[in-house]
């Protein structure tokens, strides 16, 4: 994973690409955001329990890009 100013990216990033979804984990509980959008990047705060069953689904491989 790769830091930018709290926020970590996948390592399966392409480079210095903007065009993923970071995680920044804090005091406060998981938040995700998407990097494309830059500084005007909607920032999403979730649950513990929701951010583990995010990763879970992910890594399942059971994701498909919308067409």
């Amino acid at each position: 994973m790769e830091a930018h100013e709290g926020w970590r990216k996948s390592s399966r990033s392409q480079g210095d690409a903007n065009n993923c979804v970071e995680v920044r984990l804090g005091p406060a509980g998981p938040q995700l955001s998407d990097s494309k959008l830059a500084h005007a990047r909607p920032i999403i705060s979730i649950n513990e329990a929701s951010y583990i069953g995010f990763l879970a689904h992910v890594k399942s491989d059971s994701l498909h890009p919308m067409e």
